[in-house]
């Protein structure tokens, strides 16, 4: 074993000293030493150290995973804290009401006592990252199975957890795999949990454009939305407390007003969420010619059902918002990504690439693992059809999800009922009914489990289904009968329910629906997906580890960076425009001029708020314009970047702030699993014009005065 770790630093050393490709890859901070010349070399001003230290304070003690999925920065000395509107849209959504619109109106606090809190949101801090390969690995001796060798790192990674987070308040631990496993890192964040609104732009202005102009360029949407963190008396992680203060970071961004222009160094600093850059064609050859099309087609039955009601009522429009916005993100994604996959020919390059690995492979270490691979995902398919499914049917209908909910709050021990959580409940109630509007989900029912009908294999048909088909006769029955006798679809008797009803609540046909699939799911499916994809695990860690030493041996000129998977990293490149087509080009910035050119009170998504056309009709910009007198919109650049980069701070080469990304082009969103350099671009929010909609739109000058600006 440790031998084969030495194979593997020696090959990493190699790839990085002699093959350097522009701006693709997502580099981890602790390692960024073997990157910074190329850094340097494009233009970049700052050292190592000043990208990521633990010695002294760096730029990512400025940079935080919010929430569950996205990035944000500080921007001042008092916990100011920015990231994408999209990333805030819950928190915004959740605060929103007909009487209080603030997705429609924007939301500013005027002071602290106006900022408000969000239970159940938290941002991350990461305080250091450390190699921990041989620490995990050990007690492992070849020969062993896969099953002791995921025990033993599992009991490892526990063990350096519990020491990692012994160190202070507010501390957590993962143990994260690289490269296959082949390689380990621990992560020690430090976790605050108070984290307030402070401001929104309305919709009309933070997702101007809607689903229309999702993942497009050129691109108008002023996505942005800021927080800010409390923490106690002594700057330490704390619960909500009308006692906390303003964070006071360890570093903070300044602020660019200089601008940008093509064949600008950029640098983003994120957590990037997952990619596959690595995968054998057969996973491609699925992703294009069958999961992602059937996702296309499934989604978009759910949004045109949910566009219909949406666009009848106010309050549905609020309710359905975030749900809209969320489902609609990888629908359109998944559209370009699959056109992307198709116009690079990555399914046969990969097959090209795998043949010649096997040639080279042949007799040696890593003979017959393409073979092995290519053997699993035969096996594997139509288990992972049917879980797409799964996902995007059964467990896309809310109410009986819901149902599954309220269940899990009865609490039972060995032999009976133990209790049950009210308080938990009251707060799965309070969020549920909120935002649901029965006859859309009904709607969606009827819809996906007519889909599941017609397209899923009978051997993938739970007993529990053909059964229930079979008395009803029809999917529009079933769901009669769900919809017309379920307890849930009564708020007030759900809000009455407590210890004495669980057999009212497992009884009920929402609950019974959702749970049988689920029985079914971890009897039958589970346990043959994950013992193929424990297969797949072994395969591509050798499969992994071959690639590194072929592309060395044969002299091909391949980066080898970590897959993404919402851990910190650093992407490079420059602000540079890109030809989609045949005889067009596009230029790598926007400005206000667009704005106004798709202007239309008539289109929500393009209905903006009377105050900026006042304020374009007046040229009133104050100091925010760009070298024509215009004001910035959005700029796009090479950085390779995925889900988890929205909000991540663009950074200038001097290290200042200059924009904050929020998106892709379309035509590049295969980069998860193939990178085009020519392509692939992502899409950031000029800084200026965030400053130009706290200034002159929202009139809250107060927040640009706690900001460090610099020209």
């Amino acid at each position: 074993m440790k031998h084969t770790r030495l194979v593997l630093i020696a090959v990493l050393t190699m790839m990085f000293s002699w093959s350097v490709r522009a701006d693709e890859g997502m580099w981890l901070p602790s390692l960024i030493s073997q990157r910074i010349a190329d850094m340097q070399e494009k233009g970049f001003k700052l050292e190592a150290e000043d990208i990521y230290s633990i010695n002294q304070a760096s730029l990512k003690d400025a940079v935080v995973l919010f929430g569950r999925g996205c990035t944000g920065e500080l921007i001042s000395p008092e916990g100011l804290l920015l990231t994408n509107h999209h990333c805030g849209y819950a928190q915004i959504q959740k605060h929103s009401s007909v009487e209080h619109d603030y997705l429609k109106d924007g939301f500013w606090a005027m002071n602290r006592s106006e900022e408000l809190p969000n239970p159940g949101l938290s941002v991350s801090f990461l305080e250091r990252m450390e190699d921990v390969t041989d620490k995990v690995l050990e007690g492992y001796e070849p020969g062993m199975t896969e099953d002791q060798r995921v025990w033993i790192v599992r009991e490892n990674s526990n063990a350096l957890i519990s020491e990692a987070t012994k160190e202070g308040k507010g501390l957590r631990a993962t143990v994260e795999a690289l490269y296959y496993g082949n390689q380990y890192f621990l992560f020690v964040y430090r976790q605050y949990e108070d984290v307030r609104l402070v401001g929104a732009p309305p919709s009309s202005i933070g997702k101007f454009g809607g689903d229309t102009d999702n993942w497009m360029w050129p691109r108008h949407t002023g996505d942005f939305s800021m927080f800010r963190i409390y923490a106690d008396k002594d700057n330490n992680p704390a619960p909500y407390s009308k006692d906390n203060v303003p964070y006071k970071p360890k570093k903070y961004f300044h602020i660019s007003t200089g601008g940008v222009r093509e064949g600008d160094f950029t640098f983003i600093y994120g957590f990037p969420g997952r990619t596959q850059e690595y995968v054998h064609s057969e996973a491609v050859r699925y992703i294009e010619e069958t999961g992602d099309p059937q996702k296309i087609h499934l989604r978009t039955l759910r949004l045109n059902i949910m566009n219909k009601y949406q666009a009848e009522s106010q309050k549905v429009r609020i309710q359905y918002s975030s749900k809209n916005a969320n489902v609609a993100n990888a629908w359109k994604k998944w559209q370009g990504e699959v056109k992307g996959i198709r116009k690079m020919n990555t399914v046969r390059n990969k097959q090209d690439f795998e043949s010649a690995f096997k040639r080279w492979a042949s007799g040696g270490e890593f003979d017959g693992v393409v073979e092995k691979i290519e053997d699993i995902y035969k096996r594997l398919e139509p288990y992972s059809y049917a879980v797409d499914y799964l996902n995007e049917t059964v467990t896309a209908t809310e109410l009986p999800k819901f149902a599954t909910e309220i269940a899990g709050c009865y609490m039972i021990g060995l032999d009976n009922l133990v209790g049950f959580d009210q308080e938990k409940a009251a707060g799965l109630i309070d969020a549920f009914y909120k935002d649901y509007h029965l006859p859309i989900d009904k709607e969606v029912f009827i819809a996906m489990m007519n889909e599941y009908e017609k397209n899923m294999p009978e051997d993938f048909k739970p007993q529990y289904y053909k059964d229930k088909y079979a008395e009803f006769g029809s999917i529009e029955a079933w769901a009669e009968h769900i919809y017309s006798n379920s307890i849930f679809t009564d708020e007030q008797k759900v809000r009455e329910l407590d210890a004495e009803d669980m057999q009212i609540v497992l009884g009920d046909p929402a609950t019974e629906f959702l749970s049988a699939f689920g029985l079914w799911y971890s009897t039958e499916i589970l346990p043959v997906t994950r013992k193929l994809n424990q297969e797949l695990q072994l395969a591509y860690r050798d499969y992994m580890r071959g690639q590194m030493v072929y592309c060395r041996t044969q002299r091909i000129p391949k980066d080898f960076y970590p897959d993404a998977n919402l851990t910190l990293r650093v992407a490079y490149g420059h602000v540079k425009g890109y030809s989609p087509a045949d005889g067009t080009y596009y230029l790598p910035s926007s400005t206000i001029t667009g704005i106004m050119e798709k202007d239309n009170p008539e289109v929500f998504d393009y209905n903006i708020p009377q105050r900026l056309r006042d304020i374009y009709a007046e040229k009133d910009y104050g100091r925010w314009t760009d070298e024509n007198g215009n004001i910035p919109v959005c700029f796009i650049a090479t950085n390779h970047t995925t889900g988890g980069n929205s909000g991540s701070p663009v950074i200038n080469a001097d290290g200042n702030l200059i924009g904050v990304n929020f998106d892709r082009v379309w035509e590049g969103t295969m980069s998860d699993i193939v990178f085009d350099p020519d392509i692939c671009r992502n899409i950031s929010l000029d800084i200026r014009y965030v400053l130009f909609i706290i200034d002159k739109v929202a009139d809250a000058d107060h927040l640009l005065e706690e900001m460090t600006l610099v020209d």
